[in-house]
């Protein structure tokens, strides 16, 4: 998209839209990032459904077995299998002569090591917004309180599980679910 032009010690910085063809974007799209792309949209399905259908059976039936954090799991499995130096790397990240921290960010700091971290994370997040989805309907709690910590549980885990954990202990009404028990 953007060509550098040097001339006469003069640089120059050329915008043009359509100077790449589409082999070139896929060639930009190499393995780690289909698979980075592909852990963060596995999740997707599950979080929506959570969020928006929180009390449908289909949602309950979708997130009643393993596979709302299944993809990441095995997509980390690939990960680990397309670069095993990944994993020798990050198991002897305690033994690097500069300390833990920074063997460990020279583990994370190729495309494997961050795909890795990614997948994890997503993982991580998915399992506990679903402990939030499951907990809050279990204790009948205002869908709006819920649906906050749902959202903020895929996007920012720490302050989804902070925010549901606040709310959690309140007795706040959910006037909606006591009229339907009442019919």
């Amino acid at each position: 998209m953007f060509n550098r032009l040097i001339e006469n010690n003069i640089e120059c910085v050329i915008y043009q839209p359509f100077a790449y063809s589409s082999v070139n974007y896929i060639n930009i799209l190499d393995i780690y990032s289909i698979i980075f792309i592909l852990s963060t949209l596995w999740v997707g399905p599950f979080w929506f459904a959570m969020l928006l259908s929180p009390q449908k059976d289909k949602t309950k039936k979708l997130l009643d077995g393993p596979m709302f954090f299944l993809g990441p799991i095995i997509i980390w499995i690939i990960i680990m299998a397309l670069n095993p130096q990944g994993m020798v790397d990050f198991v002897s990240s305690g033994s690097h002569p500069e300390g833990f921290l920074i063997g460990l960010a020279a583990g994370m700091s190729s495309k494997a090591g961050v795909t890795a971290m990614w997948t994890h994370m997503v993982a991580g997040d998915i399992c506990v917004t679903r402990w939030i989805w499951q907990d809050s309907l279990n204790r009948k709690m205002n869908p709006w309180l819920y649906r906050v910590s749902i959202f903020f549980g895929v996007m920012l885990m720490p302050m989804g599980l902070v925010i549901y954990l606040i709310f959690r202990g309140k007795k706040v009404i959910n006037k909606s679910l006591i009229h339907e028990s009442d019919q």
